[in-house]
């Protein structure tokens, strides 16, 4: 995520992991800034996701895609249908650092080939009639990388002082799992928040900024008012359902056995 896209905010997006068109309109309409279209989990497939990106306004510079791996196809054709960022997973070493970078830069950067999958991508900056589209789309499109293993953490230096890396997205709970915790996002103390406040360091030594999935709204604030992150995914879509078809469920049950018709 590129810091000029941050302005004075804090941007906050959810991930998707279902083909679902409406979904994105319903979370911007609710007040979110964008979304991360979960391709490692869930069951949103390449067609799908290509579609939902061209669904969205060409100028949200917050429609982000978590690949599965670096394998450079299927980037290649997210970027051309509208992604503005690319979150790869599980990165661990400067090398595959320098690859995503790679699939999701044009050259010099990287090596992302110039498709005409969608006109005017990337408008020149106003008043830079000399601007080129393709450093254009460099400065668009973000190089986002998931740290969440403590040998990601471990590496954190190389990783985050890579040439073209844009931000780094920190995955909580798997960060949680591999120093043998519980899976859970909201750590307050411990190895997890220790991880987050280094990580702010690191990034903000290099000009990269810094992301974070959450699934609780007070955790998340409490993360903004300390200056540790610069964006958070709040919520997963099939969390939220879930969350929502509990509640009312529950509603009803206690509703029914007091006998309230209000």
């Amino acid at each position: 995520m590129k810091r000029a896209a941050l302005g004075n905010g804090n941007p906050v997006l959810y991930h998707q992991s279902l083909p679902s068109f409406s979904m994105p309109e319903w979370a911007a309409a609710a007040g979110y800034d964008g979304v991360v279209l979960d391709l490692q989990h869930g069951e949103l497939g390449l067609d799908a996701a290509c579609g939902i990106l061209r669904s969205l306004p060409r100028d949200n510079a917050y429609a982000y895609a978590r690949v599965g791996s670096l394998d450079a196809a299927p980037v290649l054709r997210l970027l051309d249908s509208g992604a503005r960022g690319i979150i790869a997973p599980t990165v661990e070493s400067r090398s595959q650092t320098e690859a995503l970078v790679a699939a999701t830069k044009y050259p010099p950067a990287g090596n992302r080939s110039l498709g005409p999958s969608r006109p005017a991508l990337y408008p020149a900056a106003p008043g830079d009639p000399a601007d080129s589209y393709t450093e254009a789309g460099n400065r668009a499109v973000s190089a986002i990388a998931q740290i969440e293993t403590k040998a990601g953490l471990d590496r954190a230096e190389e990783i985050v002082s890579t040439p073209g890396l844009d931000s780094v997205y920190i995955g909580p709970a798997d960060l949680a799992v591999s120093y043998g915790m519980p899976g859970r996002g909201d750590w307050a103390d411990g190895p997890v928040r220790e991880a987050i406040a280094y990580l702010r360091e690191v990034t903000t030594a290099h000009g990269v900024t810094l992301g974070i999935y959450s699934g609780r709204p007070e955790y998340t604030a409490g993360l903004f008012a300390e200056g540790l992150v610069d964006y958070v995914a709040l919520g997963i879509d099939l969390v939220l359902l879930n969350r929502a078809f509990g509640d009312t469920i529950a509603a009803l049950k206690a509703a029914r056995s007091t006998g309230s018709t209000s």
